[in-house]
C-alpha cells in the first residue's frame, strides 16, 4: 500500500507537472515523498509567498500547464495569500495545495488549524477541500480544469494530513484524464464582419494588446494582423513582448497622443481597468472593438461597439481573413512614429548622462544595451519607478520574455519569478530589475538560487528610498515631513555575497555594463547594487508626475 501523497504526485505527473515549489511543512510532506517517485522536482524556498510567485511564473512560461505550490497549514497558507492574489489579478493558472490538521480532529483546534478555504475563495477560481484519499485525483483534475479554462486563474485544494497520509492502493484508483482546457474558439462570422466594417471607416485606429493575448498564445497572429493592416500596436500587462519591440508597428512612447486622437480602439485582451482609466482615456466618440476570452469581460467599465469572444489570436487571424488584410493605416502609423522619435530625442540627455550619483535613466539605458545583446533573455521587473523608467527604454528581446507582477502591483516577485524562469529555461539568461525597496521583500531567495545553482542576475536601482511614495509625500506635505519612505544606501550586494553569490557595488555609470558582464561570467547568482540619484522633488516621467 502507498499513501495519499504518492497519489497526489502520480496525478500531478499525469497532468504534466514537472516541478513544484514549497517550503517544508509536516502537513504536506507526503507529497514530497510522492514527487521523488514520479521524478517531479521539489524546489524549496525561504518564504511561502515566494513559492506561489514561482508557481505563477512557471504557468506564464509553460502555456497550457499549471504552476504548483505546496503550502503547510496555517501561516504557511496565509503567507501564500499574496502570491495567490497576485496570480488572481494576473489570470495565472496555478494550483496551490494547502495542508490542514487531521480531519478526525476538525474544529477541535489542531496545530495551525484554520479555515483556509474561506480565506482563498475570494481570490481563486476554485477552492475546496478533499476528505477522502481515494478522491484526491478527482479533486486535482477539477482544480486544474478550472484553473486553465476560460480566463485562467488560481485554484486551491486543501487536504487534511490524515487524509493525505492515509494508505491507498494506487492500482485500484483510476487516474483522471487530462486534456487541453484552453479556449480555442473564435467569434461568429457576423461579429467579425461588423468589426471589419468599423475598422474600414477608421482613420486613426490603435490596438492595445494585453494579458489575454498572451494566454491565447496569439503573438504570431498579432504580428500578422499588424503587418497586414499597418495598425499601430501598443501593449500592456503580459502583452508586453508579444510583438517584437523592433517591429515597425510597435509603439510605446506615443500612447497618450494615439489615445487622444483615436477614432477606433481595438482592445486585444486588454481590460479597461486603472491602466486605461477604466475606459475614460478613450475619446467619447471613438468606437471600441474588444477581443477577450470571456463574454463577461466585454463592455466592462465601458460599452464595446463590437465584442469578439474567444481565443484572441484566433480572432485576429479571423479578422485578417474577413477583410483586415486589405486595410492600410500606414499614414497614421507614420505620424505616430514622428511623435515617438521626438520623445526619444527628449530622453537622450538623461540616457547619456555621466552624472554621479547615477541618473536613473542612464542606468536603464545601460541595462537596455546589455539586454539587446541576447535575443532570448528573460527580464523581470520588480519595483516601482525604476521599472516604469526602464519600460521607456528597455526593449524586450525578439525571442525573449518580459515578466512583471501584473495589475496587483505586488513587489517582491523578482527572485521567485526568476527561480521558475531559470529552472524552466536553464540555457537562457535571466535578469531581474529591482528597486531597492522591492529587493528587501524576497531578497533572501538568493539563498534558494545558490542552493539550486541558478545563475540569475539582479540589478538594483538603489536610491535609498521608497521613491514612488517619497515624491508624492514630499509634494503633498513638504520634503521636511517625510516619514516611512526613507531607506539607506544598503550594500545589498554584500548580502548576496554572504549567501554564496556574486556581488558588485557600482557608483559610476560607466561601471554598469562591465559589472553585468562579470556577473554573468561568474556563473553564480549575482546582484549588482547601483547607487542612483535620489529625486525627492520629482522624477520626469514618474508614476506620480
Amino acid at each position: 500500500m502507498a499513501h495519499g501523497g504518492k497519489l497526489v504526485a502520480r496525478v500531478l505527473k499525469a497532468a504534466g507537472v514537472e516541478c513544484v515549489f514549497t517550503l517544508s511543512g509536516g502537513h504536506v510532506m507526503g507529497i514530497y515523498d510522492g514527487c521523488l517517485d514520479e521524478g517531479i522536482q521539489v524546489v524549496d524556498v525561504r518564504h511561502e509567498q515566494a513559492a506561489v510567485h514561482a508557481a505563477d511564473a512557471w504557468a506564464r512560461l509553460n502555456p497550457g500547464k499549471v504552476g504548483v505550490a505546496i503550502l503547510t497549514a496555517g501561516p504557511g497558507v496565509t503567507d501564500g495569500v499574496t502570491g495567490v492574489a497576485n496570480a488572481w489579478r494576473a489570470n495565472s493558472p496555478i494550483l496551490v495545495f494547502g495542508g490542514q490538521g487531521p480531519f478526525n480532529n476538525l474544529r477541535r483546534g489542531s496545530l495551525q488549524e484554520m479555515d483556509h478555504v474561506a480565506v482563498m475563495k475570494p481570490i481563486t477560481k476554485w477552492a475546496d477541500a478533499c476528505y477522502q484519499t481515494e478522491r484526491i485525483g478527482e479533486y486535482i483534475e477539477s482544480a486544474i480544469r478550472t484553473a486553465l479554462s476560460g480566463v485562467p486563474g488560481p485554484a486551491f485544494l486543501e487536504i487534511p494530513m490524515d487524509v493525505l497520509h492515509a494508505p491507498v492502493d494506487l492500482g485500484a484508483v483510476d487516474l483522471p484524464a487530462f486534456r487541453d482546457y484552453r479556449v480555442m474558439s473564435a467569434a461568429p462570422s457576423g461579429h467579425l464582419t461588423r468589426a471589419i466594417q468599423v475598422l474600414s471607416r477608421a482613420d486613426r485606429p490603435m490596438l492595445m494588446a494585453g494579458t489575454a493575448l498572451k494566454w491565447s498564445e496569439g503573438a504570431l497572429a498579432l504580428r500578422q494582423f499588424a503587418e497586414a493592416t499597418k495598425i499601430p500596436v501598443f501593449t500592456n500587462g503580459m502583452g508586453r513582448g508579444q510583438l517584437p519591440m523592433n517591429h515597425p508597428q510597435f509603439f510605446n512612447r506615443s500612447r497618450r497622443d494615439a489615445l487622444a486622437r483615436a477614432d477606433v480602439v481595438m482592445l486585444a485582451g486588454t481590460p479597461l481597468d486603472f491602466r486605461m482609466k477604466f475606459g475614460r482615456s478613450i475619446p467619447a466618440d471613438a468606437k471600441i472593438i474588444q477581443l477577450d476570452l470571456d463574454e463577461t469581460l466585454i463592455g466592462q467599465n465601458r460599452a464595446a461597439d463590437v465584442g469578439l469572444v474567444g481565443n484572441v489570436g484566433l480572432n485576429l487571424d479571423a479578422l485578417n481573413k474577413a477583410g483586415g488584410a486589405v486595410l492600410d493605416f500606414s499614414a497614421w502609423s507614420d505620424e505616430l512614429r514622428g511623435i515617438e522619435a521626438a520623445a526619444a530625442d527628449a530622453l537622450a540627455p538623461q540616457l547619456t548622462s555621466d552624472e554621479v550619483p547615477i541618473d536613473p535613466l542612464r542606468l536603464c539605458k545601460e541595462i537596455a544595451d546589455f539586454v539587446d545583446t541576447d535575443p532570448r533573455m528573460i527580464v523581470i521587473g520588480d519595483g516601482g519607478d525604476i521599472v516604469a523608467q526602464a519600460s521607456k527604454v528597455l526593449r524586450v528581446p525578439p525571442r525573449g520574455t518580459w515578466m512583471d507582477p501584473g495589475p496587483l502591483g505586488t513587489l517582491g516577485v523578482g527572485m521567485p519569478f526568476a527561480l521558475a524562469a531559470q529552472l524552466a529555461n536553464p540555457d537562457r539568461k535571466v535578469m531581474i530589475i529591482y528597486g531597492d525597496g522591492s529587493f528587501g521583500l524576497n531578497g533572501m531567495e538568493f539563498d534558494t538560487a545558490v542552493r539550486f545553482g541558478l545563475p540569475i542576475v539582479g540589478i538594483v536601482g538603489n536610491d535609498a528610498a521608497w521613491g514612488q511614495m517619497m515624491r508624492p509625500q514630499a509634494g503633498l506635505y513638504g520634503s521636511d515631513r517625510l516619514v516611512a519612505t526613507e531607506l539607506a544606501y544598503t550594500r545589498y550586494d554584500q548580502v548576496v555575497e554572504a549567501l554564496g553569490g556574486h556581488g558588485e557595488h557600482v557608483t559610476k555609470p560607466d561601471e554598469i555594463g562591465p559589472a553585468l558582464e562579470r556577473a554573468y561570467a561568474s556563473g553564480k547568482p549575482a546582484l549588482i547594487n547601483v547607487e542612483m540619484r535620489q529625486d525627492i522633488d520629482g522624477m520626469k516621467g514618474s508614476t506620480y508626475v
